[in-house]
């Protein structure tokens, strides 16, 4: 017999009965019933209960065992008594009557429980993250992250793509965060920077010939953390192909991401037929460029109904052509309390308050609204939202580009406080024709919106003859209940049009070349059309995982201060490997 097992904990079952057999792992936990004692023996595969009675020469030395030592058991694996199966278990109509047991690692006393997956303060979590991951919940999470990961492999690679590697070592990649940089030793006083995203030499790669390039890559961003995001790195489904137009790019990515969410999805529907919705249309229907399309609510433009009315706040707003008026409907939701409510909590966001008309019995507007506007265009605008007795609607009014991420949220507040959002169903959509263009308000200049990379829509002569803030560009994001899961565009790979691109954002060919040098070299030596995305794995895992925190589905993440508790990362470095750098460490004055 092995050394250590003949079978895994999650391997014996009806047939083996009768069998001696050596199983191994930790113990999960140990229940005296009446002098009879029963341990969960639990490792990777699963849990098999272990029998021991005072009639068993092991006893003596089951009677020492505590939670998540390591041990040895010989025995016989018998039949369980009657009525005593477990039918969560596969190993639930088995156990095994110990004869022998050898302690291979004792435990000492645990500074978290692994049994029965109890909260507990993260920082003990990370600390401690072995064990934290013996936990069956956070094993679970990441045994499904390594299937989905395969899952992905599997289906770009049937799409025709093939896996690449690139640097982790390298220059720095404008991506719009900070870099992390690495000081070489070779070059003193020069820096690596690690990876933002591949994005580069994933168009390197297409200008080199190769076509329908994949890579699982990480990414390391020096950010703040975010709840659904992961502080310092991240990975991602990095993907290009060229000679495609933006239909090409939909057309090989929607099937891989639909069929990995149907395949984790655990029957949840997942949408076929994705929706192509324009970022303007996002904004305007949903408050956000990554709408939660579970909730069914879209706003609209009820301007009309308000201007030169009796109300006079919106009448007079409404007076600059710049300003408008969004309805947020509220199907159930015409009782006072619950406008009160939303009233209140729009002022808790720091709103002047959330206008409202309830529709009562006999369809009749009420509030002070309907009072200011007049019956007629109450009913008007109950006759545009498609709203009936009972039900309420809300007002956004002023400038929309200042106000869409309020009205965004609260459609999503009333949503969720009307229990109108389907939970149990993932949403899956493109968003699609962003701007090329924003203005930065601080800085009093026209910059980049997404990807300085992206293709505009109409090319060099949208860029030379169109004002830029009206410029759309080949640019979609893929979003998820409420998630943006991916980002990608067509690339711009005409060098007169990229440099034309930088020029409108204020830097200098010189700049462009400086930065970009590599990519813009490789434009000028025959460069394919060529486009692709990049999807956030560790989102993906959450979604399908269905946790809201990232770290759940990580196996060594930092904290929300970017320290890594288990591993002491980061460390102040010695004097000596700063000498080889030839770094001085300047801190600043306590």
């Amino acid at each position: 017999m092995h050394r250590y097992r003949s079978h895994t904990c999650g391997a014996l079952r009806d047939s083996h009965i009768g069998e001696t057999v050596r199983l191994s792992g930790w113990v999960h936990r140990v229940r005296d019933h009446g002098g009879v004692l029963f341990i969960d023996l639990r490792d990777h595969y699963g849990l098999t209960q272990c029998v021991v009675d005072p009639d068993s020469p092991a006893f003596a030395q089951a009677e020492k065992l505590r939670s998540e030592w390591v041990v040895r058991m010989d025995g016989k694996a018998r039949r369980r008594p009657e009525g005593t199966d477990n039918d969560d278990l596969p190993t639930g109509k088995v156990e095994v009557y110990v004869s022998e047991i050898e302690v291979l690692g004792p435990a000492g006393e645990l500074p978290l429980p692994v049994f029965g997956d109890q909260e507990y303060p993260e920082d003990i979590r990370l600390k401690y993250r072995f064990l934290d991951l013996r936990r069956e919940k956070l094993h679970q999470n990441i045994m499904t992250r390594g299937a989905i990961i395969d899952s992905m492999r599997r289906r770009m690679k049937e799409q025709g793509f093939f896996e690449f590697q690139t640097p982790i070592l390298t220059a720095s990649s404008p991506e719009g965060a900070r870099d992390f940089l690495v000081p070489s030793r070779i070059h003193p006083g020069k820096f690596y920077a690690l990876p933002q995203a591949p994005q580069q030499y994933k168009q390197l790669l297409m200008m080199s010939g190769f076509d329908r390039y994949f890579q699982i890559a990480p990414c390391f961003r020096d950010e703040d953390p975010r709840a659904d995001r992961l502080p310092g790195e991240f990975y991602q489904l990095d993907v290009e192909m060229s000679f495609v137009t933006q239909d090409d790019v939909f057309a090989a990515l929607e099937p891989v991401i639909t069929g990995v969410f149907e395949e984790f999805s655990k029957g949840k529907p997942v949408t076929k037929g994705w929706r192509r919705i324009p970022f303007a249309e996002a904004l305007r229907k949903y408050g956000s460029d990554k709408p939660d399309l579970r909730n069914p609510l879209e706003m609209q433009d009820v301007s009309e109904h308000f201007r030169g009315s009796g109300f006079k706040v919106f009448a007079r707003m409404l007076e600059d052509p710049k300003n408008q008026v969004w309805a947020i409907p509220a199907p159930g939701g015409g009782s006072r309390a619950f406008c009160d409510r939303m009233n209140s909590w729009a002022q808790g966001e720091g709103q002047p308050g959330l206008g409202y008309i309830m529709w009562r019995e006999g369809g009749e507007g009420a509030g002070p609204l309907a009072n200011n506007i007049g019956t007629e265009r109450t009913a008007a605008i109950r006759a545009q939202l498609g709203v009936k007795e009972g039900d309420a609607a809300f007002f956004v009014a002023g400038d929309p580009d200042k106000f869409w991420k309020f009205s965004g949220l609260a459609r999503t507040r009333v949503g969720e406080e009307l229990n109108l959002v389907d939970k149990e169903r993932f949403e899956l959509a493109w968003i699609v024709d962003f701007p090329m263009y924003e203005y930065d308000e601080e800085n009093k200049k026209v910059d980049f919106s997404h990807n300085p990379f992206s293709m505009p829509q109409g090319g060099l002569d949208a860029l030379k003859g169109q004002d830029p803030l009206t410029i759309k560009a080949f640019q979609y994001d893929i979003t998820c209940n409420g998630y943006e899961i991916a980002s990608g565009g067509i690339r711009n790979h005409v060098p007169e049009a990229m440099v034309k691109a930088f020029e409108i954002a204020g830097y200098g060919e010189s700049e462009v070349v400086e930065r970009f040098g590599g990519m813009y070299r490789a434009f000028q030596y025959g460069a394919p059309p060529h486009g692709g995305m990049a999807a956030g794995v560790d989102r993906i895992v959450m979604l399908l995982c269905g946790t809201t925190n990232l770290r759940e589905i990580s196996l060594f993440p930092m904290n929300q201060q970017a320290m890594d508790l288990l591993m002491g990362a980061p460390s102040d470095a010695t004097t000596k490997q700063l000498r080889e750098l030839h770094i001085r460490v300047n801190l600043p004055q306590k």
